[in-house]
């Protein structure tokens, strides 16, 4: 009786644990038969997607370093500028189809593509008719785990890739002793030779000099060539304490043993963005060499509690309590699907938010390197829009997340490779548009393109010309900035680079017929205008996105100016433009105006809602302080809808947030964690977003921003700040009616933690980093605070 009564309570404490890690850990009973359904891993640099297949288990392997290419020649289109007073002109004359024609005359090349290094697979000689299969990532501590049973015999894994070490380590065991065979073998996309010697599998290639868009039909859209592009270099070598390694030509194994560690070393000749790989390159084979000599002499317990330590630090920082829930511990495929159906699952919520963070922290620890379009996972040889940085939304939505869930340090790659983008920009800038400052349009790559793209004339207008990427890059040093308060960085990284976006803006602007300042040409990112004659075009000038990011750009240098006490002459200018910018506009509708007139989309429903920036990522148009033009973006989102893309949705649920309307903000959430099979469908649009079994963004096809505009969007909804003021709750919905969060930061260099219950603020702890003064404010209750460093203080609200 007592035997069956501890039994009992031990499967009782059992699913209690569970159900406790479900806020942290995505599980399944099968392997990943499709890309969306594998558990990714990284380093920031080093990218592992794994399969968990039993008889064969496959792991794409990626480095955020190996793309196409070579170093941009950013001169490349030298008197392009010298199109311009006949697109100017074209638009004075109202002629819009030929202002679109003239426009494709500022267009340059294609942006290179980020590459996939290549595919490990770990095959095994016992793996028929297995029982008991689980596969798991707990993002808690960034290990993935398979485990199954073959003929009573229990087989596991573990898996995670190392930043201390630079390393990928895979822990393979058996419960019966002499049971576990099998070997690693390799292969890629790319062009590379394998040798193995010194028990080492040894591989060795190169990526293209160049991959074509694959939106793009050429007969050679993949061109190699064996004296240029980045060289990369992969090694594994297996660590026994029993059992016989074994080898061929191209495999390395083991046979007959009780465990064994798979050690996966990774380099590449990248260094840096104006660095020939080929001749100016890294030593890879030295790097990975080394990294894998480094690691291999220490034990898989050091090495995995180095990652440990240094993966925690970032991820602990914040943790978030939605409340209790009655949702059961199903694997995570069968809680999406459940959760689709309109069940609730406040854990599930939870571990999206949470996942969001993972990601970062995995994808983004590369100075100058930034988190992709797909993070750093990636397949293809062409990839989906070339995996590369899209700058009308999606390289900035990456980092939304960045400040404010206390992942500051995640942000410095985009920081870094603005550094990068503004010198070839100062070339772009000047070559095509006759101005001074740097400039970003819509596409980058590694090696910091900024040119418009389009081939020379072959692309639309309204995707291949908008030329505001700068600009919005430019915002986000100011936030680095204001949230962490670093002066120094201030002074010596942010201004300057954010001076060069205004200068460029400065000198970009021209008068419309009533003296206020507008771009002209002009296009809203992706969309379309129907003009009074009917003709669907892109190019027009004074665009309503162009200004508000411009405004936002020049408030935040003025203030930098400010605060460091420098550049007047400078500062009055921007002032002075400020103050002469064309208004904003509501349309007919009672919507912000997208165009310089009041003329209708040629889609309503388009996914790109640019004009609102001034709402959300900008901070110029709130509820309290622009109330009109706040319920113009309302009524602007009500036309638009709900259903739309996953990074669109993910910005839409932001901008409801800054609305402070949670419960819309709420239900858009729940529509962007739809289950979406992984049927392998391509690109599109009218399929909507929605999450793919491994919680994966489904853009359609697999995209990161949603992951990170959705995670993003969980902080804005429970705090949002500006350089004064701290509002709790301030989109918090129904279903969320109590919780707690720990950690979120805030604007002026704070950190919060709250608690709630029934929708009321009860209690919240707020330090201060740098020190300084600021206004707490939930419901009608205000609170003046003001902090030393490092002081904190518990309010009871």
């Amino acid at each position: 009786m007592i035997r069956k009564t501890f039994g009992a309570l031990l499967m009782i404490m059992l699913s209690c644990k569970s159900f406790a890690q479900s806020t942290n850990t995505l599980w399944y009973k099968q392997p990943a038969q499709y890309f969306e359904e594998t558990l990714v891993l990284g380093n920031g640099k080093l990218g592992a997607t794994v399969f968990g297949g039993v008889e064969s288990d496959k792991i794409y392997l990626n480095d955020a370093t190996l793309w196409s290419g070579e170093p941009v020649n950013a001169n490349m289109n030298p008197e392009a500028y010298k199109h311009l007073p006949a697109i100017r002109e074209a638009l004075r004359n109202e002629n819009y189809k030929l202002a679109d024609q003239l426009n494709k005359k500022l267009q340059g090349k294609f942006s290179e593509s980020y590459a996939p290094l290549g595919t490990m697979y770990l095959t095994n000689d016992k793996a028929t008719n297995y029982t008991n299969y689980y596969r798991e990532l707990d993002i808690s501590k960034a290990i993935s785990k398979v485990t199954y049973e073959v003929d009573g015999v229990k087989y596991t894994r573990e898996y995670f890739v190392s930043y201390p070490d630079q390393i990928m380590v895979i822990k393979l065991t058996s419960s019966k002793k002499g049971a576990l065979s099998f070997d690693v073998k390799f292969n890629s996309l790319l062009k590379y030779k394998t040798i193995v010697n010194d028990k080492t599998l040894k591989i060795n290639g190169y990526a293209p000099i160049h991959a074509e868009p694959n939106y793009r039909r050429s007969d050679n859209p993949v061109i190699f060539d064996e004296n240029k592009g980045i060289r990369f270099t992969t090694l594994a070598k297996i660590k026994n304490t029993d059992g016989a390694i074994v080898s061929t030509d191209t495999t390395l194994g083991i046979k007959n043993a009780s465990e064994a560690i798979v050690y996966v070393s990774i380099a590449t000749s990248f260094n840096g963005f104006d660095k020939n790989p080929a001749t100016q390159g890294l030593n890879n084979q030295a790097i990975a060499a080394t990294s894998l000599a480094k690691a291999y002499a220490k034990t898989y317990e050091q090495i995995r509690q180095s990652h440990l330590l240094d993966y925690q630090k970032f991820f602990n920082r914040v943790s978030l309590d939605l409340g209790k829930t009655t949702a059961p511990n199903l694997p995570t495929d069968d809680r999406l699907r459940r959760y689709a159906k309109g069940e609730e699952d406040k854990n599930l919520e939870v571990l999206y938010f949470q996942y969001g963070r993972y990601l970062l922290i995995s994808s983004s620890r590369t100075m100058g390197v930034p988190a992709n379009l797909q993070g750093i996972w990636n397949p293809y040889i062409r990839p989906p829009w070339s995996s590369n940085y899209t700058t009308n939304i999606n390289a900035e939505e990456n980092y939304w997340l960045a400040e404010n869930t206390n992942l500051s340090e995640m942000h410095a790659p985009l920081l870094g490779f603005i550094k990068n983008v503004a010198k070839t920009g100062a070339i772009t800038a000047k070559t095509f548009y006759g101005a001074n400052g740097w400039v970003v349009a819509h596409n980058s790559d590694i090696w910091a393109m900024s040119n418009p793209v389009g081939a020379f004339g072959e692309g639309d207008p309204g995707w291949a010309n908008w030329n505001m990427g700068g600009t919005w890059l430019s915002t986000h040093l100011w936030e680095h900035y204001i949230f962490t308060k670093d002066q120094n960085f201030l002074k010596n990284e942010a201004y300057p680079l954010m001076r060069g976006a205004a200068q460029f803006c400065l000198e970009w602007m021209v008068e419309d017929k009533n003296g206020k300042l507008i771009t002209s040409p002009s296009t809203s990112p992706e969309n379309i205008y129907i003009a009074p004659d009917g003709y669907k075009g892109a190019t027009m000038y004074g665009g309503s996105a162009d200004l508000a990011m411009i405004r936002e750009c020049f408030i935040q240098t003025i203030k930098a100016s400010k605060i460091l006490n420098t550049d007047a002459n400078f500062r009055t200018k921007l002032e002075t433009a400020l103050a002469k910018l064309y208004p904003y506009q509501i349309g007919k509708k009672g919507n912000l105006q997208e165009w310089y007139y009041d003329w209708e989309d040629a889609e309503p429903k388009h996914r790109h809602q640019s004009h609102l920036f001034g709402l959300f990522p900008g901070n110029h148009i709130t509820p309290n302080q622009t109330p009109d033009l706040a319920n113009a973006c309302r009524r602007t989102l009500e036309i638009k809808g709900d259903e739309t893309t996953g990074w669109s949705k993910g910005w839409r649920i932001n901008l409801w947030a800054r609305l402070w309307d949670g419960n819309h903000a709420y239900k858009m959430i729940r529509e962007l964690l739809n289950y979406v099979e992984p049927d392998g469908v391509k690109t599109n649009y009218a399929r909507g977003g929605g999450t793919y079994p491994n919680l994966f963004d489904a853009h359609p096809p697999f995209q990161i921003d949603g992951n990170f505009g959705g995670a993003a969007a969980f902080a804005e909804m429970l705090v949002q700040s500006d350089e004064q003021e701290i509002r709790l709750l301030p989109a918090l919905p129904d279903a969320w009616s109590s919780g707690s969060v720990k950690g979120i930061c805030a604007r002026g260099g704070f950190e919060l933690s709250l608690e709630w219950d029934n929708k009321l603020l009860k209690k919240v702890t707020i330090s201060s980093k740098k020190g300084g003064n600021t206004k707490l404010i939930s419901g009608e209750k205000t609170k003046n605070i003001s902090l030393k460093a490092g002081e904190k203080l518990t309010i009871n609200w």
